[in-house]
């Protein structure tokens, strides 16, 4: 049997991308509640030894995001039918932010995996309605997420 290599101890670690997309989330949800940049708070987290190692996939979605954030946030706006992002659970806005950067823009998740990860999302961390507000949302985001990301 071969020996494991050791991850750094601040980043990567044995962790599954359901575990970084969640820590992700939590991520953008502080970052929000804070009124800070989440990529500034995400360094702070991988720089620091009092908090777990965070996950390279979730550098990678909390970096892709804020740098995707508005191309996301409108479509967003556009397919929430008769929600404001102003309006919305904060959560809720993490889980679709992430799911809307994972169908866009991460080629090796299919959208059906993007949509049904943020809504197992939306169920372990919101409301009793969020899940199915989220998939609705990226339901009809994925039907034109080709078209989408042929001019994004």
């Amino acid at each position: 049997m071969a020996d494991k290599q050791k991850p750094h101890p601040n980043r990567g670690g044995a962790i599954s991308r359901r575990q970084a997309r969640r820590r992700a989330v939590e991520m953008l949800y502080e970052a929000s509640q804070r009124g800070t940049d989440p990529v500034t708070l995400l360094a702070d987290r991988v720089g620091s030894t009092e908090v777990d190692p965070v996950a390279d996939y979730t550098i990678t979605v909390v970096e892709g995001v804020t740098t995707h954030r508005e191309q996301v946030d409108e479509l967003l706006a556009e397919h929430s039918q008769g929600w404001t992002l102003d309006r919305m659970p904060p959560v809720d806005l993490a889980v679709l932010r992430v799911g809307v950067y994972e169908m866009l823009w991460s080629s090796d998740v299919p959208d059906p995996v993007a949509i049904d990860e943020a809504v197992g999302l939306a169920k372990e961390l919101s409301t009793d309605d969020s899940p199915r507000f989220v998939n609705g949302v990226l339901g009809r985001i994925g039907t034109i997420a080709d078209r989408l990301r042929a001019v994004l």
